[in-house]
C-alpha cells in the first residue's frame, strides 16, 4: 500500500486527484499508476485504469496471480475490469470517503481487504476540502459513483 500511496502524492503533485494503485503479482511490482483524469483530460485513467494499462497485457495466469491495491475503493468501471480479467485479491486503503462497488467485486468471488488507514483517508479529504468543486463534477460525472447494491 505504500508503493500505491506514493502514486497517489505523485498525482497530487501533478495537479491531479491522489488516488494511486499498484498491481502485484508474487510480490513484485508489475504496474503501478494514479489517477490522471485532470492532467490527461481523461474520463478513465482512475489509478487503477491507469496502473492496469502500466502493467501491459498479461497473460490471463498472470492476472489470476494478482492483487491489486489501490488507495479508494475502486469504482464499478476499475472493479469491471478486475473482474473481466479475474484479478482474485483487492486491497483497499480506506473506503469511507467514497465506497465504490465492493459488493460487486465480492459478489463475484473476488477477496476485498479493506485496510481503513486514516493516511490514505486524510490526503483524499484533504485534497476535497481544498478542491471541493473538482470533486464534485468528477462525482456528478458517474452519477457519485457509490456501491451498487444502493
Amino acid at each position: 500500500m505504500k508503493e500505491a500511496m506514493k502514486e497517489a502524492k505523485k498525482s497530487q503533485k501533478e495537479g491531479g486527484i491522489p488516488i494511486g494503485a499498484v498491481l502485484v503479482e508474487d510480490d513484485k511490482i508489475v504496474g503501478r499508476g494514479h489517477n490522471r483524469l485532470l492532467q490527461d483530460d481523461s474520463v478513465i485513467l482512475h489509478g487503477e485504469m491507469d496502473c492496469m494499462e502500466s502493467a501491459g497485457r498479461l497473460k490471463g495466469v498472470d492476472y489470476k496471480k494478482c492483487t491489486l491495491y489501490t488507495t479508494l475503493s475502486p469504482c464499478p468501471m476499475c472493479s469491471g475490469a478486475v473482474l473481466l480479467y479475474k484479478i482474485p485479491r483487492v486491497v483497499i486503503g480506506e473506503n469511507t470517503t467514497l465506497i465504490g462497488a465492493e459488493n460487486l467485486l465480492e459478489a463475484n468471488g473476488v477477496e476485498v481487504i479493506n485496510m481503513g488507514l486514516d493516511e490514505c483517508r486524510e490526503v483524499l479529504e484533504v485534497y476535497i476540502r481544498e478542491n471541493p468543486d473538482v470533486w464534485d463534477a468528477e462525482l456528478e460525472r458517474v452519477g457519485g459513483a457509490t456501491d451498487l447494491d444502493d
